[in-house]
C-alpha cells in the first residue's frame, strides 16, 4: 500500500473519529450533568467533571415523577401507534401503487399534500375532535390520532409499485382475489419497508412531546416525553434530576437500538431520511 493511501485513510478514521465524539458529547454531557449537584450544575465556567458523583439524583428524580406510569403510557404509544400505522398504511399504499380506480392519482396528491404541510396546523382541528369526543386526559388521546400516517402511505407505496405484475397475474389465475393478493404476496414482499416504517414510526411516538402536553393534563396520563418537561420550572429548573430523568427516558430506545440497529441502519438508508 502507497502512502498516498495509508494517508487519505489516517485523514479518514481521524474526521471520523472526531465525528463520533461529537455525536457522543451531548449523552456524556448528559450523564456527567446527571451526577453533579445543583450548584455545580449551574456554575460558570462550567464544571465538567463533578468533585463526587451524586447518583441521589437518580434517586430523587424516580420518586418525584410516576415513571412506571410513562413507562406504560409510552409503550402503549409506541406499540399501537405502529400496528395501525402499518396496517392502514399498507392497504392505502397497495390500493394507490396496485389497484386503478377513478381519482386514485387526485386522492394520492392529496396524502402528499398533508406531508407538506407543517403538522402545527392539525394540532387545533384534532384537539377539538378529541375535545368532543371526550378523550382529553386519555390514552385513547395519544394513541388514536397517530393511527394514520401519510409518510407511511408513501414510503410503503413505493415498495408496492416495485412488485412485479406477473406475481399478481399468477394469483388471479390460481383464484386469489384483491385482499389474499394484499395480505398473502404483496404484504410479506413488503416487510423491509414495513420494518423501515415501524422504526420510524417508534421513534416519532417515542419524542413526540407537543401533542401530549395539548391533550393531557394529569400526570398520570402523560408519556416520558411530556412527563419530562414537567421538571422544568418557569424560575429555576434542576438540572442535575431533568438529565437523570432523561437518562431513564433514552435507555429503552438505547436498548431497541442496540438489538434493532440493522434494521435502523437498514430503514435510514431505504428511505434516504436523516430525522
Amino acid at each position: 500500500m502507497n502512502r498516498g493511501k495509508i494517508n487519505s485513510k489516517i485523514i479518514i478514521h481521524v474526521v471520523l473519529i472526531i465525528g463520533s465524539f461529537i455525536m457522543v458529547l451531548p449523552f456524556l454531557w448528559m450523564f456527567l450533568t446527571s451526577v453533579k449537584t445543583l450548584s455545580e450544575s449551574m456554575q460558570m465556567p462550567p464544571i465538567i467533571i463533578p468533585k463526587s458523583f451524586r447518583w441521589q439524583n437518580y434517586v430523587d428524580v424516580w420518586n418525584l415523577l410516576p415513571f412506571a406510569k410513562f413507562y406504560i403510557n409510552t409503550f402503549a404509544m409506541v406499540f399501537f401507534r405502529i400496528v395501525f400505522a402499518i396496517v392502514f398504511s399498507s392497504m392505502a399504499a397497495y390500493a394507490f401503487a396496485r389497484i386503478k380506480f377513478p381519482g386514485r392519482d387526485m386522492l394520492f396528491m392529496i396524502v402528499l399534500i398533508q406531508m407538506m404541510i407543517p403538522s402545527q396546523l392539525f394540532v387545533i382541528p384534532q384537539y377539538l375532535l378529541v375535545s368532543k369526543l371526550g378523550w382529553l386526559n386519555t390514552i385513547k388521546a395519544l394513541v388514536v390520532p397517530g393511527f394514520v400516517s401519510a409518510f407511511g402511505t408513501f414510503l410503503l407505496r413505493q415498495f408496492f409499485l416495485t412488485l412485479p405484475s406477473e406475481l399478481e397475474e399468477a394469483a388471479i389465475l390460481d383464484g386469489c382475489n384483491r385482499w389474499q393478493i394484499y395480505w398473502k404476496i404483496a404484504m410479506p414482499l413488503a416487510k423491509s419497508g414495513m420494518a423501515a416504517l415501524g422504526i420510524f414510526t417508534a421513534l416519532f411516538a417515542w419524542k413526540d412531546l407537543m401533542w401530549p402536553m395539548v391533550v393531557n393534563m394529569s400526570i398520570e396520563k402523560m408519556p416520558l416525553s411530556a412527563g419530562l418537561a414537567s421538571l422544568q420550572g418557569q424560575y429555576s429548573t434542576n438540572y442535575p434530576q431533568l438529565m437523570a430523568g432523561s437518562l431513564y427516558a433514552i435507555i429503552p430506545m438505547i436498548i431497541l437500538f442496540i438489538i434493532f440497529q440493522k434494521q435502523f441502519i437498514q430503514g435510514i438508508a431505504t428511505t434516504g431520511s436523516k430525522s
